[in-house]
């Protein structure tokens, strides 16, 4: 039978044992980080040391090491990571996996011959998105884990040559990832920066908030662990190239145990032994893998949209294996009957009928009682009270576990963290009544030496090459280690005193440590000049800046002529590119900034206008049902009726299956607001669309700002992560022109393909829309602090969970004013938003700064606006400031 192409399997790791588990139970590759800049930042990564040991390992199997440099990178710490990632390739890592489009580009310039590959953070989930990676110059990318085998196929078939990667085991996000900002807005743990609170994981309930009237409750958005095992044929069918395991906070038991199955599986593939297709007869997770953690199993949505058993609901840790039920229960002990034996060492879980609170231990004695129906009778000491009926759960197999350990004891002693010797080679000349000459040689160094006694002829013992060896070669804790001894320009019969070799050895090593390091710091000195270089050239930003295609060439800022252009126009005729607010998308009226309303009813964007905003992004797919896009179409010559920009907002997610649908809604021929990098890309700089880049394109640098602009945005909107400083660094080398910032209302926290309100009826996804236009058009999952986060269903019946309170920046208007970031986008997409209050307020806030600084009169940054009290008092008190003063 023909053998299929086999995917790499790409295996996690937390720590270097890890590694080694990795290595010896099968992986081609492994996946982990180093100190900063990754998405696990509590433990889950190795110190520079062990990453050199791990990568020793891993060449001498002839397997690979892949970095994890997959987080939002700040300003002020580009500079560290492209250190930190000079560090790791010096050490020997064969790629870096990463996530901050603009650090793709540093990277790209500083180590221009490096593999990278895009991580599942990019939210690359369509073909668009797919390419415009690829033109980052990435070479593999980690795609959704929200995508079905016929995206795989779609992507694959359209970006050939770009390489996918996909997750087959592990935990999973219910958010699409780098769309998860809750963690973030709650806790100042941002998802986006490797310091996720889990927030999933928490139990919510689920009610409808007009009624009140509660619809669900349980861990209604913690996600059952992927495994992907039935798919692993079509997925190697449809010629994805690396399979991956997820678990860098696993212990290396984990990663030895899953490693090992998903290897035998792939080899039952590659022979051909799953029975010719048949999907009953797959591989499915065995009983190690159930025991060594599962919240449960899901096969994802690989086939398919998946519904309420998608989700743990009652459960968000580790399950364990049920092996029976406690029968008797005596003080100190219990009676029960397990299908499997439990030994000594177990961990054991209790878990009372009534589902009330469970007890645990572990294993010190279990004597066999016993057969009893089929089921093997034991008594187990216990120091808690236990319930009769409870169910017996084994949360750890001791057994497992040191069969685990053993799978890699050899790799683990074979002394991976000695420090790896450069050879040293010595060459030694003489004869009687001359100094001895040895030339010392280590890689591309080399230093000739002289003894400063003359060799003599021996009364006793010679000078051979065993004594020579074992003198030259004591070089200690020294970098070197004694190679070939080449003796043949000695004169034999001749003498030298011990002492002699032992000055000329430490000799040598001095100067070729002091070469070698010479050397290394020349080459540091070099990278740190490029690092610095390649930060401070922003493209297209000034001096120094290369040139860039778009409204962003050569910028000239001039006042604008509102009579001569409307927003979206071309540039002023000039014979150097002149451009005023209208080519940068910016509003006609004002030339000094932009008030836009983001609404998804056609009456708030009517509200809006009236207070004052002069734009309007209109979000139609936000919730069920869509308006009509004849409604639209009229709301749009409306506002330009009003001489008020008008765009339409995109989704952000848009699998490969909608997009037809999006296309009658482009086909309005508007501006857009997006967050989309491929629709950014192939309607800003391919159809020359006027586009403003979403907060949701993570905007976190001034390089990403930068790969933002050439890809065709005329505006980009700040990361919702970022302090107003921090803004200000991202937007200053264009003097704060073409940046929005999200000053007012609620985020989308989370982008869920899982819908909640099906779920809790156990209805088909996507077939019960009767759920969500009539029945409970509006729904909010509430956490155990009392905080309610409403649910929208979008289009697609996927879920956007809003932030509990809208974001309130005011305050901060003056210090972003002076910052030049003069743009300020208001976000209503709840029902009951005070448009018309907030609008007015932000209107009159803004007015009163254009005419300060018009009056030439020095604004006061310490000072809110007298406005502020007026828009806190519309929104009730119930606000947040979000991350303006606060970092993640």
């Amino acid at each position: 039978m023909e053998r299929r192409q086999i995917p790499e399997l790409l295996s996690p790791a937390g720590s270097l044992d890890a590694v080694r588990a990795a290595l010896a139970n099968g992986a081609d590759a492994v996946y982990l980080g180093a100190e900063r800049f990754n998405a696990r930042d509590d433990g889950a990564q190795l110190t520079l040391d062990e990453l050199a040991a791990a990568c020793r390992l891993a060449r001498g199997r002839g397997k690979r090491i892949y970095l994890t440099l997959n987080t939002l990178v700040k300003p002020s710490e580009l500079r560290e990571a492209l250190e930190l990632l000079g560090e790791a390739i010096d050490r020997g890592v064969d790629a870096a996996i990463v996530q901050d489009i603009g650090l793709i580009r540093l990277i790209r310039r500083v180590y221009p011959e490096f593999e990278i590959h895009g991580s599942t953070q990019m939210t690359v989930h369509d073909a668009s998105g797919a390419e415009v990676v690829r033109r980052l110059g990435v070479r593999r990318v980690v795609i959704a884990r929200e995508n079905t085998l016929d995206d795989v196929r779609a992507i694959r078939a359209a970006v050939p040559d770009l390489e996918l990667e996909t997750f087959v085991h592990g935990a999973l996000c219910i958010s699409y990832s780098g769309q998860c900002y809750m963690s973030g807005m709650i806790s100042e743990r941002s998802a986006n920066r490797g310091s996720c609170a889990q927030s999933c994981r928490k139990d919510y309930s689920l009610a409808d908030s007009t009624t009140g009237q509660e619809l669900d409750r349980g861990y209604l958005i913690s996600a059952r662990d992927l495994a992907a095992t039935q798919h692993l044929r079509e997925l190697c069918d449809a010629g994805v190239s690396c399979l991956k395991v997820e678990g860098r906070k696993k212990k290396a038991e984990y990663v030895a145990t899953v490693t090992r199955s998903y290897r035998e599986f792939l080899s039952r593939v590659e022979r051909g032994a799953e029975t010719g297709g048949d999907p009953a007869k797959t591989p499915e997770p065995r009983g190690d893998l159930v025991q060594i953690f599962s919240r449960g199993f899901t096969g994802g949505m690989l086939g398919g949209r998946a519904g309420r058993e998608y989700i743990t609901r009652d459960h968000p840790d580790n399950r364990g294996v049920v092996l029976g039920t406690v029968v008797a229960a005596s003080r100190g002990e219990v009676i029960v009957e397990v299908d499997v034996p439990l030994a000594s060492g177990d961990g054991v879980g209790f878990e009372p009928a009534d589902g009330g609170p469970g007890t645990g231990c572990t294993v010190s004695d279990a004597r066999d009682l016993g057969i009893s129906g089929g089921m093997l009778r034991q008594a187990i000491r216990v120091r808690n009270y236990v319930p009769v009926g409870a169910r017996v759960v084994r949360t750890s197999h001791a057994e497992l576990l040191a069969r685990a350990r053993a799978s890699y004891a050899a790799l683990a002693s074979s002394g991976a963290l000695v420090t790896r010797r450069a050879r040293l080679d010595v060459r030694v000349f003489g004869t009687a009544g001359s100094p001895l000459k040895a030339v010392f040689s280590a890689g591309d160094h080399a230093v000739t030496l002289r003894t400063e006694t003359e060799l003599a002829p021996a009364a006793k013992r010679a000078l051979d090459t065993a004594q020579l060896r074992d003198q030259l070669g004591r070089l200690g804790d020294s970098p070197f280690a004694l190679g070939t001894l080449d003796t043949a320009g000695l004169a034999s019969g001749l003498f030298l005193p011990v002492s002699e070799l032992n000055r000329l050895r430490q000799a040598a090593v001095t100067h070729l440590e002091a070469a070698e390091d010479w050397e290394r710091q020349a080459r540091l000195s070099e990278r740190r000049e490029a690092i610095d270089r390649a930060v401070r050239e922003v493209p297209g930003a000034g001096p120094g800046g290369e040139p860039m295609g778009g409204a962003l060439k050569r910028l000239r800022f001039e006042p604008f002529d509102a009579a001569s252009s409307m927003s979206g126009g071309g540039p002023p005729s000039s014979s150097e590119p002149a451009f005023g607010r209208a080519d940068l998308g910016l509003a006609p009226e004002w030339s000094s900034f932009v008030l836009a309303a983001d609404t998804y009813r056609i009456e708030d964007a009517r509200a809006a206008m009236d207070a004052g905003a002069n734009e309007i992004s209109f979000d139609p797919f936000l919730r069920h049902p869509m308006p009509p896009v004849t409604r639209v179409r009229a709301l749009a010559d409306e506002a330009r009726a009003r001489h008020v920009a008008f765009r339409l907002r995109t989704p952000t997610i848009v699998r490969p299956a909608e997009r037809k649908l999006l296309e009658k809604w482009l086909a309005l021929d508007t501006a857009l607001l997006c967050g989309h990098l491929g629709l950014i890309a192939e309607m800003g700089a391919s159809r020359d669309r006027d586009v403003v880049a979403d907060y949701a394109a993570n905007a976190f640098n001034e390089h990403t700002a930068a790969e933002l602009f050439a890809l065709g945005a005329r505006r980009v909107t700040a990361s919702v992560e970022l302090t107003t400083d921090e803004m200000a660094a991202v937007a200053a080398p264009w003097a704060g022109a073409g940046f929005d910032v999200l000053a007012y209302g609620r985020p989308e926290g989370m982008t869920l393909e899982h819908c909640v309100l099906s779920a809790a009826y156990d209805r088909v996804p996507t077939t019960c829309r009767d759920l969500c236009v009539r029945d409970h058009p509006n729904t909010e999952l509430t956490d155990p602090a009392g905080y309610a986060f409403p649910v929208a269903t979008d289009f697609a019946c996927r879920n956007r969970l809003l932030h509990s309170r809208p974001i309130d920046g005011s305050e901060y208007l003056p210090r972003l004013w002076i910052a030049g970031l003069r743009n300020v986008r208001l976000l209503f997409n709840v029902p009951g938003d005070r448009v018309t209050e907030i609008v007015a307020g932000y209107r009159s806030a803004l007015d009163t700064l254009d005419a300060v600084a018009r009056s030439g009169a020095a604004l006061d940054t310490r000072a809110a606006p007298a406005s502020t009290p007026r828009i806190r008092s519309a929104v009730g008190g119930r606000f947040t400031r979000g991350h303006f003063v606060n970092a993640v």
